[in-house]
């Protein structure tokens, strides 16, 4: 019944919302006393398009079939002997620029989580050394002062775009051929990627640095180079951290430094053990009829959009067939993904193309990132009822450009192919049609509003104040990271062979 009323509430919904936006008028409800279910025409005779996704590269009976010797205890007591062995090492530490590279190799090597008290007491000390006031970050040199930026930033210590005002003075006698001066290019380069709305200097740092390293990057070793190359083509903020570790730990090993061998050690193991948790999971779920939540969203598009021929009978097919029960405070999502879903079969079935505010308003609901948030906060979360819910109304904000840069990130990768198939305009196309502009154009601005939304959500996870606040912008945050992995250089959704690479060493081979 409550879906039913739901159907009934959002015919006026759609009704009232059209009407004001200047488009197609609609006059009674979608589904009401004058069209029933009988005089619906069948679908027997119709043809459907299709998305033709092409099937699982990896067969039930291959899943089931790995296995992992990473498991036991045999494996979890040397990941106890190392954890204790480093810990020890980060008490050593003294000097801040080496407490701060030791931090950030952690972080890349995937195993900052074992640490969090230590590199929460080490961050706050080094914060206040150095980092509170003008009088302190002027004291201190350019290397300490970029990579100190970006992890107290990441960390979520708010500290100021001035601590680089003088940043072209400082960097004009540095030496690209040095390890040193050019580390310092690349943590500044690094650190321009946390800024915020309307700060000036981090844009020209950012556009600085990588003509810097572009021009540069020939007169460094083979290690620095690898890791500038790997810097310039997706920045470190916007990488997926499980996907880095993989890579880092690989280039860890040709690394320099403080006890690498023990770090390796620890990161490897880690890798293995964790990832043979990944497998167990993955041959469990995939002994479900339906793979979790997140795949329920692409479902129903497909039953929205491409595959019925009119309204009605899209309002027929979800009353009669859909019977999912929703608990009370997921209500909400659920329904504003239908409603997002029947605004966009809308605009399907009546040729529509809407201004790009008016699609992006709708397509950060329908590529259901706040469903998946809402659901990750309750699976995960520890905390109270009520904590979740005031922290699901404080992160709004985090919704909505996680949910924003999904779904440009999704458009940039996949709005060739689904528009070649028939699908509705995506936002590429709104604004070309919005404004005039060439595809390239079009394609360049949307990278800007990527570029622009970024720099929202980094101002909006240093409003976080509890652990639980903490762990859901770090949800919402590796959405963001997904999805421009999953679509940066193309549809990795729609051609699985794109991504298995990722997903056989992600999941299958382990770290010799």
């Amino acid at each position: 019944m409550a879906l039913v009323r739901f159907f009934t509430m959002s015919s006026f919904f759609y009704k009232d919302s059209y009407a004001k936006s200047g488009g197609f008028k609609i006059c009674k409800p979608l589904y009401s006393s004058e069209s029933t279910p009988t005089a619906i025409t069948t679908a027997q005779s119709l043809v459907r398009r299709s998305a033709n996704y092409k099937v699982s590269l990896w067969s039930f009976d291959h899943i089931q079939s790995l296995s992992t010797k990473y498991k036991g205890n045999d494996y979890t007591s040397r990941v106890d002997t190392l954890i204790a062995a480093v810990k020890s090492m980060i008490r050593k530490v003294g000097h801040p620029l080496s407490t701060l590279e030791l931090i950030d190799d952690l972080q890349r090597l995937g195993i900052a989580y074992h640490f969090v008290d230590d590199i929460s007491y080490l961050l706050e000390m080094i914060y206040h050394d150095y980092y509170e006031t003008q009088d302190k970050w002027d004291r201190i040199d350019l290397n300490l002062k970029a990579l100190g930026f970006r992890l107290m930033r990441q960390h979520g210590y708010l500290v100021p775009q001035d601590i680089f005002r003088n940043f072209t003075d400082t960097t004009r006698n540095l030496k690209p051929h040095l390890y040193n001066d050019m580390m310092s290019m690349l943590n500044l380069y690094e650190a321009s990627y946390h800024s915020f709305e309307n700060e000036g200097i981090l844009d020209d740092l950012r556009h600085f640095t990588a003509k810097y390293l572009k021009e540069n990057i020939e007169q460094i070793n083979e290690n620095l180079s690898s890791l500038v190359t790997h810097a310039l083509e997706l920045p470190l903020h916007w990488r997926v951290p499980r996907v880095e570790a993989k890579w880092f730990i690989l280039e860890y090993e040709n690394k320099s430094g403080m006890n690498p061998t023990l770090l390796l050690e620890l990161a490897k193991l880690d890798f293995n053990i964790v990832q043979g948790m990944h497998l167990e999971d993955l041959q469990h779920s995939s002994r479900w009829d339906i793979n979790l939540v997140g795949k329920l969203p692409q479902y129903m598009k497909i039953c929205f959009i491409g595959f019925y021929n009119s309204i009605n009978e899209i309002t027929y097919k979800m009353l009669t067939k859909t019977g999912f029960m929703i608990l009370p405070y997921l209500k909400k999502e659920w329904a504003d993904l239908c409603k997002a879903y029947l605004v966009e079969a809308r605009w399907h079935h009546n040729g529509h193309t809407p201004t790009l505010e008016e699609y992006l308003d709708n397509a950060c609901v329908s590529i259901a990132a706040p469903v998946i948030l809402m659901h990750l906060n309750f699976l995960t979360s520890i905390a109270s009822k009520e904590e979740i819910l005031q922290g699901i109304k404080r992160a709004k904000n985090i919704v909505r450009y996680s949910s924003l840069i999904l779904r440009l990130a999704n458009d940039l990768g996949t709005s060739s192919d689904e528009i070649a198939r028939g699908d509705n305009p995506k936002s590429i196309q709104c604004y070309m049609h919005e404004t005039g502009a060439t595809e390239t154009e079009a394609r360049k601005y949307i990278q800007k509003l990527i570029m622009e939304t970024w720099k929202k959500l980094n101002k909006e996870r240093t409003g976080a104040n509890s652990q639980f606040l903490r762990e859901f912008n770090d949800g919402a945050t590796n959405l963001a990271r997904m999805a421009q992995f999953m679509y940066g250089d193309g549809d990795r959704h729609g051609r699985p062979e794109l991504t298995r690479p990722h997903v056989v060493s992600l999941l299958f081979n382990p770290i010799q």
